[in-house]
């Protein structure tokens, strides 16, 4: 309440009543007790706003009037007491407007800068240098300074730091350019226990005609936005940078490293000893010391804990610790390192506690790892003093939590797929061949690399298949696709290969009767609603028959890559033979070419995997395989090995086959012939011409059973078929007897009776030999047995 002083008032004679004028009568406490018009039209205020009301609430707190909208009121103001008697009863007041011209400020002009002044953004003016003008009380408080203290200068010279530098900048880029610009600096600012996440608009001051005169900077703390952003950032990133392989250690680093040092400063992830072996855990876990093997882990810079722990190894975690309490109850936990749990941890465990004592963490947080409701492990994370000094809260379990559903779900299937792997890896390893097949036709030696590096089990195989007359079938495949499927194909087609390598089929009906098979299985897994199609159809293939006796080598393919002939020279090509369609289009021909291979040749026979790449066609993958087949080499495993480093540095996207081949040429005196006549009185002959060429060969010893075959083959021979009649004896690690005719009518073994005169001749034959068969010829048959020699 004011106090208010007496006046000599005038008394004025012939006034009239003006009741448009600003007036109002107070009691002698200051109260209104009467209003004008006048002063309703002046102020704002209704008669029924403002009687009864102490005078006070018209003055603002610096004495001046105060509109009913808030606003500072220009006016003069007379007070006059009134006097009843000898006593003063009250007070009138009389109001006079000033006009806005004689105080040179509008009635709105304060509003820009009460909002320049009360508004809780940030807000400072800086001149075209970035010298500060003025700042809002927010900005001010930001560095600790009065008004006074930072006027006239720098923004760097009143804040430090990499953001302030590049706030300036960007400031004296307006201040030249006249174009706002946005920037969202992290800074520190003093007193501060962590960085604060700003938002910044520096914006041009100009004048009527454009030019800028000062440059405006407004800033907010939106830090809280930030950190929202960044974790959705961090779970959305994680969706696309952890699981791009099915490599279960693969996936475990992608995670360690994505959550380092964003997220925390140490991040492991151990996982039971079952997942690396693509197994699924127990569902209960036995209560205790838990067992668990790291996959990855990963540190924050600064730090160097190589020396202290070592991935891969299996580390046990008491009861006590985070790790095994989150197993066991299916829940993330989060610790400070203070908790009265974290300390009995680290009593218990030496390791840990090291760890600890050396780097100092404040925080950790420890998530278990479920995938079809069994945990495969845990996740650890632990945060530093050095590098984050705020510590894990409940927001920061729930991010732990969100991301570590992420790995769990890319684990799972690196470890379905590790699983498949190992059965598709198994039932690879045992279909093709252990070990390079001994033939005294051929020297082989050969090479299979899974795509990926071992990553993945193909549809890649090769064979190397024994026929009668010392002749070898060498095959390559190809079946389309990966996995256990293409392994289980690749498994069919091996051994409908070798079913029909056994009837001795030329390479192309072999592969006829392939392509046949495949086009009927097709059609029986037609019908299947997957509609998947079979992965032999469009499979190649690629069959050989070498013949050491004429050096001849036959060769059909379905779609497969040609071989690669080098010569004792070192000359070497693609051979040049027809190429028929992939196997399962159907009745589609296919063609063979014989090729002559010199005494010490070279056939590389491969898969498509081996010559092309992303950068690598075919022709120049022809062209360098001929170059590492020429490279010097001890044996033929060392030259597999040189190729597939030369061709194959990097693992590959496709599967890699290789199968090397030296044949060799049976000279004269590892064979003997003879033609004998349609007379039976020449099975005499024939058993003394085949004990003579034993004897030369110094095998006097076998002669007993070569007699009894060739007497019962030619004999056969001359009774059933007729001529011409052709005898041959064949010497290497065995010794074959051969017996053509020009019948196609195959004889078959059968058990005579008691007093059958005749039936006995092929028992006895194969009984006596390690094998026997026939193979059709164009003019005939050949009817063949296999001794085994037992050389001195």
């Amino acid at each position: 309440m004011h106090t208010w002083g007496r006046r000599n008032t005038r008394q004025f004679t012939g006034a009239r009543l003006d009741v448009s004028a600003a007036a109002g009568v107070l009691d002698r406490d200051g109260c209104v007790t009467h209003w004008s018009s006048g002063a309703q039209e002046l102020l704002g205020y209704a008669p029924v706003e403002i009687i009864g009301r102490p005078v006070d609430d018209l003055l603002t707190a610096e004495g001046t009037l105060r509109h009913r909208d808030g606003l500072a009121l220009h006016a003069q103001v007379h007070l006059c007491p009134l006097q009843d008697t000898d006593r003063d009863c009250g007070f009138l007041l009389l109001l006079t407007a000033v006009p806005e011209a004689a105080t040179g400020t509008p009635r709105h002009a304060l509003l820009p800068q009460w909002i320049f002044e009360q508004q809780p953004l940030a807000v400072a003016i800086c001149d075209l240098d970035a010298r500060l003008l003025r700042g809002n009380q927010p900005m001010l408080g930001v560095g600790g300074f009065s008004e006074e203290e930072a006027r006239g200068r720098r923004l760097t010279e009143i804040l430090q730091g990499n953001a302030i530098e590049e706030v300036e900048r960007r400031v004296l880029r307006v201040a030249r350019t006249g174009k706002a610009e946005a920037v969202e600096p992290i800074v520190r600012l003093p007193g501060e226990s962590k960085a604060h996440a700003w938002a910044m608009d520096v914006f041009p001051l100009k004048d009527a005609d454009g030019s800028v005169r000062a440059v405006g900077v407004a800033a907010s703390d939106y830090s809280q936005q930030y950190d929202s952003r960044e974790r959705i950032a961090l779970i959305s990133e994680a969706r696309t940078r952890v699981g791009t392989s099915l490599d279960i250690v693969g996936t475990a680093r992608e995670f360690a490293d994505l959550a380092v040092p964003r997220f925390a400063d140490f991040v492991s992830v151990d996982l039971l000893e079952p997942v690396f072996q693509g197994e699924l855990p127990a569902p209960v876990l036995p209560r205790g010391v838990t067992a668990l093997r790291m996959a990855a882990y990963q540190w924050a810079a600064g730090h160097a804990p190589d020396a202290v722990i070592s991935a891969t190894e299996v580390h046990t975690h008491p009861w006590s610790s985070p790790v095994a309490r989150c197993l066991a109850e299916n829940r993330a936990v989060r610790h400070s390192t203070k908790d009265p749990e974290v300390i009995r941890w680290l009593a218990e465990d030496p390791v840990q506690a090291s760890l600890a004592e050396t780097f100092g963490p404040h925080s950790l947080i420890a998530v278990p790892i479920r995938a079809q409701g069994v945990s495969l492990g845990v996740v650890l994370f632990v945060r530093y003093e050095a590098s984050h000094e705020e510590a894990f809260g409940p927001d920061c379990t729930a991010i732990s939590e969100d991301l570590v559903d992420r790995l769990a779900i890319c684990l799972d299937n690196a470890r379905r797929f590790t699983r498949e792997r190992g059965i598709a890896l198994a039932l690879q390893r045992a279909l093709l061949p252990r070990e390079s097949t001994v033939h005294p036709a051929v020297e082989t030696a050969a090479r299979y690399l899974p795509a990926g590096g071992g990553a993945q089990a193909g549809g890649d195989w090769f064979d190397v298949v024994p026929l009668p007359g010392a002749r070898v079938g060498l095959v390559v495949g190809d079946v389309v696709g990966h996995g256990i499927n293409a392994s289980a194909t690749m498994g069919r087609l091996r051994t409908a290969v070798r079913t029909l390598a056994d009837i001795d089929l030329p390479p192309e009906e072999l592969l006829t009767h392939l392509d046949d098979i495949i086009t009927h299985t097709a059609g029986e897994h037609g019908g299947e609603p997957s509609g998947e199609i079979p992965g032999d159809i469009g499979a190649t293939c690629l069959y050989a028959v070498y013949d050491p006796v004429s050096g001849i080598c036959s060769l059909a393919r379905a779609g497969h890559p040609a071989p690669v002939l080098i010569h004792p020279d070192g000359t070497s090509g693609v051979i040049d033979m027809p190429c028929g369609p992939p196997l399962g289009l159907g009745s589609l021909p296919f063609e063979a070419a014989d090729v002559i291979v010199p005494e010490g040749g070279l056939l590389a026979l491969f898969t498509d995997g081996l010559l092309t790449t992303r950068d690598r066609d075919v022709d120049e993958g022809c062209s360098d395989l001929c170059s590492a087949l020429a490279l010097p080499a001890t044996s033929l495993d060392a030259l597999c090995d040189t190729v597939l480093d030369t061709l194959c540095p990097e693992p590959h996207a496709d599967d890699v086959t290789l199968l090397l081949a030296r044949p060799c040429v049976f000279g004269e005196d590892r064979l003997a012939s003879w033609d004998l006549p349609s007379n039976p009185a020449v099975v005499a002959d024939a058993r003394r011409l085949a004990a003579e060429q034993l004897a030369l060969w110094g095998l006097a010893e076998a002669a007993f059973v070569t007699q009894l075959v060739v007497s019962e083959l030619v004999t056969n021979a001359m009774r059933h078929a007729g001529g011409p009649i052709r005898l041959r004896l064949i010497k290497g690690e065995t010794l074959i007897c051969e017996v053509s005719d020009g019948s196609s009518v195959s004889p078959y073994l059968r058990r005579a009776r008691v007093f059958d005169e005749g039936g006995r001749g092929l028992f006895m034959v194969a009984q006596f030999t390690k094998r026997w068969g026939t193979r059709y010829t164009r003019t005939g048959k050949t009817i063949w047995g296999e001794q085994v020699l037992h050389m001195p």
